[in-house]
């Protein structure tokens, strides 16, 4: 599509516009833009028993940290943080996100008091959107969730092998109402288009542009469970120069002290050439920078949408988490989310 659709919630027309005819004129380094979409279903499904995984802490990485997945007849995805018996669940949803982080970039939830907070949510939560699990519990020991070296695959494969249980509940699709879209400096675009009555499926367009070894990459996918599984392989991704940054002056900093960041869970990119293996390598070249950026990161976004499972068509171009997050928000202050039937 040559022109930028719909109307502008955010930025500039002029930002929109350059951004749009960038990444149209990227190529398109993996395309499964035609793989079958996410089957549709009347009822929603929670899973059929508990299951637990550990690894080291994100945050604290000498430290050990367990997360317990349940099933639940409560609608929604709710973490609960057992280390504070004495605290709400967190929903996930838009209303509990407290913030987008500043040197280390993550969705951050929380209800209540400050100190029932869960960091780096986007690597569990964007579950939601990939593996037909409508409503479950997370029970974590601590604000600080594991962080492993094949992406989110520990908690993709735990929970395939929970099982399904269907809750009963109707299950409701949501979508836009109307093409909308927001840009932000440096190029940065999110595009949100109402899902096709006749082919209804959750799609992504999504490009990053990094100037460093990950440099321009660009995916088209239809969200599926085997997409979706691809891409939760993917690890997050930092540069050499923040990995050295948190060696020497992040020591000052308690958080940034104890990251359990290693050259085996993260994705480390020098100027011209990567410091460690790369992954997802598709003819010759890697894409786990994008594919981590378009299922574990953009995918988050949209599991905090709670009033239903979204389907549509999203692009994006070198958008992040606060981008996302506001994008969100901006649906729900413009009302520009509506029930559909398929």
């Amino acid at each position: 599509m040559d022109t930028l659709p719909g109307r502008s919630l955010a930025g500039t027309e002029s930002e929109a516009q350059d951004a749009w005819k960038r990444i149209q004129a990227l190529p398109v380094d993996e395309d499964r833009s035609m793989d079958p979409a996410a089957p549709l279903r009347a009822k929603r499904n929670t899973i059929a028993k508990p299951v637990s995984v550990k690894g080291p802490g994100t945050f604290f990485g000498k430290e050990t940290r367990t997360i317990e997945f349940l099933p639940t007849e409560r609608e929604g995805w709710w973490f609960d943080r057992v280390d504070h018996p004495e605290a709400l669940r967190v929903q996930v949803g838009i209303h509990n996100v407290w913030t987008t982080g500043q040197i280390v970039s993550n969705i951050v939830l929380r209800s209540g008091p400050p100190s029932n907070y869960i960091r780096l949510v986007e690597h569990i939560i964007a579950l939601k959107m990939g593996m037909d699990i409508d409503d479950l519990v997370i029970r974590i020991d601590s604000g600080d969730p594991p962080l492993f070296d094949v992406g989110s695959m520990p908690l993709v494969e735990a929970l395939e092998s929970a099982g399904l249980a269907e809750s009963g509940y109707p299950l409701q699709y949501v979508t836009v109402k109307e093409p909308v879209f927001m840009s932000a400096p440096g190029g940065k675009l999110l595009v949100f288009e109402p899902a096709d009555p006749d082919r209804p499926a959750l799609d992504l367009d999504c490009a990053v542009d990094f100037p460093n070894a990950i440099g321009t990459q660009r995916i088209k996918l239809a969200v599926n469970r085997e997409t979706f599984r691809r891409g939760a392989h993917a690890r997050t991704n930092t540069t050499a120069q923040k990995k050295l940054y948190c060696q020497t002056l992040g020591k000052m900093f308690a958080d940034i002290r104890n990251l359990g960041y290693t050259n085996d869970n993260v994705l480390i990119a020098g100027k011209k050439r990567y410091v460690n293996t790369p992954g997802l390598i598709h003819n010759g070249k890697s894409l786990e920078a994008v594919w981590h950026r378009a299922i574990l990161d953009l995918l988050a976004a949209i599991a905090l949408i709670e009033r239903g499972h979204f389907l549509g068509k999203i692009t994006s171009f070198k958008a992040g988490h606060g981008m996302d997050v506001e994008a969100v928000n901006l649906l729900y202050r413009n009302d520009l989310l509506e029930t559909i039937t398929p």
